[in-house]
């Protein structure tokens, strides 16, 4: 474990509009999230980000992006410069989201040079793994994650690694409503901090099915440190419910000092 306070994210994929979103950010500012045992961000469309921006305002959440390119300009259309997020107010950014690899043809190559960039102008990336159904039924799970976080820090020395967060996402789970067992996730987990110097100093999420009822138990365990969260994010009293589950750990750590 390398700290008592979690990281909570909001991945919110292709969902809300500039307007959804801001009425999303003040219905939560409304409910008034308590962070100070936990790390919040929430990573809306491109298209939302300077308004979640601007509403969030002096709020303890951060502002994060699904993705983005690894130069700072050029002939790469459609794509987003680290640059770019910069300006938006974006400090973090989630990188080789397996829906991004399915869909996108992202690749192991490019997600390392993404992780260079981001690191280069200051945001600290998300950087996703997870195995297949396939993988998974075969039993080669530990053996992939881990083929998959060194092939992403590839050439990267450790102070670097430490910079960034992992998140392990079990592809079968992410939408199904089904969530790996804590125990399994954490075995997995132990897997991937030991894969690259430098992942002992950083923080390892857990993403796929996330729920208010299924966070506290995740985070309990001595390798979760947080959660990457899809659907339950999207509406804000579920979010502040995540919020508050994921403090456990944080607050029975203190009760144990």
């Amino acid at each position: 474990m390398t700290s008592t306070k979690p990281l909570v994210v909001a991945n919110w994929k292709m969902h809300k509009t500039a307007f959804e979103a801001i009425a999303f950010v003040r219905e939560l500012l409304t409910l008034d999230p308590d962070c100070r045992h936990v790390d919040a961000v929430i990573c809306p469309p491109f298209t939302a980000l300077a308004a979640v921006h601007d509403a969030l305002g002096v709020s303890p959440v951060e502002l994060g992006a699904q993705t983005m390119w690894y130069a700072d300009s050029g002939a790469f259309t459609g794509e987003i410069s680290p640059r770019m997020l910069l300006e938006s107010g974006v400090r973090w950014v989630v990188l080789g989201h397996s829906e991004r690899r399915q869909y996108c043809g992202e690749v192991d190559e490019t997600i390392n040079r993404k992780i260079r960039a981001a690191l280069a102008h200051g945001i600290t990336p998300i950087v996703a793994v997870g195995d297949t159904p396939s993988e998974h039924a075969a039993g080669i799970t530990l053996d992939r994650v881990a083929e998959q976080t060194r092939a992403a820090f590839d050439g990267m020395i450790a102070d670097e690694v430490a910079r960034c967060v992992v998140a392990y996402e079990p592809i079968w789970a992410i939408g199904s409503g089904q969530i790996d067992s804590p125990e399994d996730a954490n075995a997995v987990m132990r897997e991937i901090r030991g894969a690259v110097p430098g992942l002992d100093r950083t923080r390892i999420l857990y993403g796929g099915s996330v729920e208010p009822a299924s966070i506290r138990r995740l985070v309990a365990q001595p390798n979760i440190d947080g959660a990457l969260v899809g659907g339950a994010s999207l509406e804000a009293s579920s979010f502040v419910a995540l919020l508050d589950e994921a403090q456990g750990r944080a607050l029975s750590g203190q009760a144990s000092m």
